[in-house]
């Protein structure tokens, strides 16, 4: 799961959310770990700031970091109590709820020697972007197991089978992020998860926003790790570590785990069916392939090490996502449209001089006024890719009479 948007806490937040919102774990501040020593400990290899020896410091949060989340969990209650939704399937939800039992990578994650050797051989500036890239990995996995963790302990009483189906997807989310962590400490930069549970900020999403984002988040996870694998398999002699050698039958879980969304939007005919939801559902869309496309394009060496081209990789993963998306979703952009990604690379553009600049070395309100214009000039491209053509599109189940737009 890799569940970081550019959106921030939703601006309107009623006072009886407010009550319910009831973290996984709060935090009031960020705790930021120190060195027993006044000087803060170092990776020689990476120069890479480490709270203790061979353990992380985390990396500083922005707006396009993986970050944590809650919810209003009596909303979500409300959602899945069978006396309350008439629209929930629950054979369909009984029949994946088997399929999850059947737990396909039980025997999977088994690491061997492989592992620390390569690690051992990857080094310079790769070997910091790696790290980098396991840590992102690794915090978005640890995310998804914290929410779906308290949603099948809050659930249960409600809807035992919806709540057993989370509480095995937070046994998937948990194997990957234990799975990426013992990666980082081949490099002797593993994460106090632990540490991060408690001190991590929270966001709040309404109920609905959660399904639209873990939708997408489990979907174009599926996309990035099949694309990634299918690759070094054409070119083994790219494969520099073996972790994405796991990839095939790791993805698949993310796969399951839209699935389930699937079901939970065709449950919750509200959130697909209106012009509100149309609107958020392209606004999704929108934040999550930008936070992606971003992202990718300021850690270019990371995929180029790989033998992957950053920009065609990155439009072939949102194309795909949106083409799987538009199956459920009311609406989506029209991502083949000539200038999408014109405007996305655009975006990249202004980011890549936002970064230059946070980089100079003057004085922070300097710096902050230097980027106002770029940070308008980003504003007004976003609002002009929001805006570009769409495509209605969403599932046979829920509005019959798009029947001939299905994509399928």
């Amino acid at each position: 799961m890799a569940l970081n948007m550019l959106s921030r806490q939703p601006a309107t937040l009623k006072a009886g959310a407010r009550r319910a919102m009831a973290p996984v774990r709060p935090a009031s501040r960020m705790v930021r770990a120190r060195s027993a020593s006044s000087d803060p400990m170092v990776d020689k290899a990476t120069s890479i700031k480490m709270m203790r020896e061979g353990v992380k410091e985390f990396g500083e949060e922005s707006v396009l970091t993986p970050r944590f989340y809650t919810t209003d969990f009596e909303e979500m209650e409300r959602l899945f109590s069978m006396e309350l939704n008439p629209n929930l399937n629950m054979e369909e939800f009984e029949a994946m709820l088997a399929e999850f039992k059947l737990d396909y990578n039980q025997r999977h994650f088994v690491r061997n020697e492989s592992f620390k050797v390569a690690a051992d051989k990857i080094d310079g500036a790769t070997r910091k972007i790696f790290v980098e890239f396991l840590e992102r990995s690794c915090t978005a996995e640890f995310s998804g197991f914290l929410l779906y963790k308290e949603l099948g302990r809050r659930l249960k009483p409600i809807n035992p089978v919806v709540a057993e189906i989370f509480t095995l997807m937070s046994r998937d989310e948990a194997r990957h992020a234990g799975f990426l962590n013992k990666a980082m400490s081949d490099f002797n930069l593993a994460l106090d998860l632990g540490f991060l549970t408690k001190n991590r900020k929270y966001t709040f999403f309404k109920p609905k926003f959660i399904v639209y984002a873990t939708y997408l988040s489990e979907k174009i996870g599926y996309w990035r790790y099949i694309s990634i694998y299918r690759h070094l398999q054409r070119n083994p002699d790219n494969q520099m570590y073996p972790l994405f050698e796991y990839f095939e039958n790791w993805c698949q879980d993310e796969n399951r785990h839209g699935d389930f969304f699937t079901a939970i939007l065709k449950s919750q005919p509200q959130f697909i069916n209106d012009v509100p939801s149309r609107l958020w559902s392209r606004f999704f869309c929108m934040t999550v392939y930008i936070t992606m496309y971003l992202n990718d394009h300021q850690r270019n060496t990371f995929y180029e090490s790989l033998g992957l081209e950053v920009k065609g990789f990155n439009q072939h993963v949102i194309i795909e996502t949106n083409k799987t998306t538009a199956r459920i979703f009311p609406e989506v952009p029209d991502c083949e449209h000539p200038d999408y990604f014109k405007r996305m690379d655009r975006m990249v553009e202004l980011n890549t001089k936002l970064l230059s600049i946070g980089r100079m070395d003057l004085p922070g309100p300097l710096k902050k006024i230097m980027q106002l214009p770029v940070l308008e000039r980003m504003v007004a491209e976003v609002a002009q890719i929001f805006f570009m053509p769409t495509l209605r599109c969403g599932s046979v189940d829920c509005e019959p009479e798009l029947k001939a737009q299905v994509m399928y």
